[in-house]
């Protein structure tokens, strides 16, 4: 089945040097762009991460320091990717927590402000996770019955990623084949930041870590405005550091 599209859609999948979203760095980014009308893009392309790529990391994706030694970095390229995926809607696997986060923090070291809340969000996993859960592998053998091959390359996951969503909206009939829908349905909670670390309960904004979960994090600023400090010298991702201060600025002006 055809995805229903009211703008274009772009599938990532990021290949790093480790899972950390505020400390490790993108080394292979694949993008396929579907448009409404049906035509498909690839795009393709590593880069320098600027740190060396830990041997663990080396061992599952196969890139190494060497392999991108000549690349240009993230922040040479970030203009043209942010162009690239402008006015599309996104789409990944563990991309809301994972991708999108990594990709957001990558953007602002590059001082561009990408604001991925007023897209779309689909994850595929999440999709995935509601009905049959299992893996990136699993999943493409389950729904379009074939062997994934050269997974933990970006090009082939992305591929297999959006592949599997076309057939999630053929095999379930109570998934929508609209993309708000599906960024709805796999979004789970509603968070203010991408590292998932604030969240929103019955419209307050809430801790989601530490000493201070599920405490509004307006009133621990009341009281405790120091703790803003803590976070903001801390290694907390550069877009929840963003989100924090929008509330801890609110929370100082209301007080005056």
């Amino acid at each position: 089945m055809t995805l229903n599209l009211k703008r274009p859609i772009a599938c990532i999948d990021l290949e790093t040097t480790g899972v950390s979203i505020t400390q490790d760095r993108i080394v292979e980014i694949s993008i396929i762009k579907v448009y409404p009308e049906g035509k498909r893009e690839i795009k393709t392309r590593r880069m320098n991460p600027g740190i060396p790529i830990p041997k663990e990391a080396s061992a599952v994706h196969g890139i190494y320091d060497a392999d991108v030694a000549g690349e240009p970095t993230f922040r040479e390229l970030a203009n043209s990717i942010k162009q690239y995926i402008d006015n599309c809607d996104l789409c990944g696997f563990n991309s809301n927590k994972f991708d999108f986060p990594i990709l957001t923090e990558e953007f602002l070291r590059a001082g561009l402000d990408v604001n991925f809340r007023d897209r779309h969000l689909v994850d595929v996993q999440q999709i995935f996770f509601k009905k049959e859960p299992r893996n990136l592998a699993a999943a493409y053998k389950y729904y379009c019955g074939k062997e994934l091959i050269d997974a933990h390359s970006a090009e082939a996951d992305a591929l297999a990623t959006f592949e599997i969503l076309e057939s999630q909206i053929e095999r379930y009939a109570d998934l929508e084949n609209d993309v708000a829908f599906l960024g709805n349905f796999s979004k789970g909670d509603d968070f203010l930041d991408y590292s998932r670390r604030i969240k929103l309960t019955n419209d307050i904004a809430v801790f989601n870590f530490g000493k201070y979960k599920d405490k509004s994090v307006a009133e621990v600023f009341r009281s405790e405005p120091q703790y803003y400090d803590w976070i903001m010298k801390g290694d907390f991702a550069l877009d929840t550091k963003n989100v924090v201060s929008k509330i801890f600025n609110q929370t100082m002006l209301k007080k005056l």
